[in-house]
């Protein structure tokens, strides 16, 4: 019998870039725990596809194209939520990308580029959502870190800012929101098997690299990430706030 804890029947989530990747896993995963899904993303035409694909095995699931680094588009979409009569309860802020290069290389452009994307989209869409969810007094945000919340690496200086911003910001939520019933926590995830990091998957060196210094020894899979999504998403983690649970297979935990 499942825990009703964990249920999210009658909850609306909404996932940022979830079209492919984590984020299709997420929103797969909050929709399995019975959540009604809108999946975001700028390829109206590809969210479109995932989002028919889910309806085809029986979940809720809407579409909502929009670019999360645009404050206009943002603040326009959540006013149409408000027409339809759409009300956010979940929001997972997942939309990244990723550029590597050494620092003294790098350009204002490509730094503001993934600090936009991976961190500035987090404010916007997470400002617009609990805009709605204070009067409500109920809604839980999940922002999607990394282990460069936490630690450094070298030629990904603006994702690793983002990604430590991303850690302080939902502290700074949990600070301000939690007095009102919403709870802003996040994950982070290690070396995972997506389309992002396909590269350093079929680098020889680097896959060698991340399984030998990873516990379990090997990469993680998205699906992997539900469960953490699930809890943070339900009432079991209603006492939970400001936190960030590293799924990683142990590498942060070791030297």
């Amino acid at each position: 019998m499942t825990n009703p804890l964990f249920s999210l029947a009658g909850r609306t989530a909404l996932v940022t870039g979830s079209s492919r990747g984590l984020g299709l896993a997420i929103a797969r995963g909050l929709a399995e725990a019975g959540a009604a899904i809108v999946l975001n993303g700028v390829n109206a035409e590809r969210l479109e596809e995932t989002a028919a694909a889910l309806r085809a095995e029986g979940f809720s699931v809407s579409s909502a194209a929009f670019d999360v680094t645009d404050e206009a588009a943002v603040v326009a979409t959540f006013e149409r939520f408000d027409a339809e009569g759409v009300a956010i309860d979940i929001l997972v802020n997942n939309a990244g990308i990723q550029y590597r290069k050494p620092i003294v290389e790098l350009d204002l452009a490509n730094w503001n580029r993934v600090i936009d994307t991976n961190l500035t989209s987090a404010f916007l869409v997470s400002r617009e959502a609990a805009k709605r969810m204070l009067p409500r007094k109920h809604g839980k945000v999940v922002n999607i870190g990394s282990l460069m919340s936490g630690l450094g690496r070298a030629t990904v200086a603006p994702y690793t800012a983002a990604k430590g911003g991303i850690k302080t910001l939902t502290q700074a939520m949990a600070a301000e929101w939690a007095e009102h019933g919403i709870q802003a926590n996040a994950i982070g995830p290690g070396y995972m098997l997506t389309d992002m990091n396909q590269a350093l998957i079929d680098n020889v060196e680097f896959d060698s690299w991340v399984k030998g210094r990873t516990p379990s020894r090997r990469w993680g899979r998205p699906d992997e990430l539900i469960g953490a999504a699930v809890f943070l998403a339900s009432d079991a983690s209603n006492y939970v706030n400001g936190q960030i649970i590293y799924v990683d297979g142990g590498m942060s935990a070791v030297l």
